[in-house]
């Protein structure tokens, strides 16, 4: 029973990281800023660990099943 919300879960966070570090990537490409007031490498670095840590998370969790 337990195994829904795992499911669940682990996929949203895997795409939430996915989508997060594609659009890091596509304004990085573009030469856009990724926050506005922040510095590039700053901003593109918090960018980057909060998309691999989303992605860690959903990983973890689709491997509890």
């Amino acid at each position: 029973m337990e195994s829904g919300p795992a499911i669940f879960a682990g996929t949203v966070f895997a795409l939430f990281g996915a989508g997060l570090l594609t659009w890091t990537a596509t304004r990085l490409h573009r030469r856009e800023p990724v926050a506005e007031g922040v510095s590039h490498i700053a901003s593109a670095v918090l960018a980057s660990l909060a998309a691999l840590a989303a992605l860690a998370a959903g990983a973890w969790c689709l491997t509890r099943l």
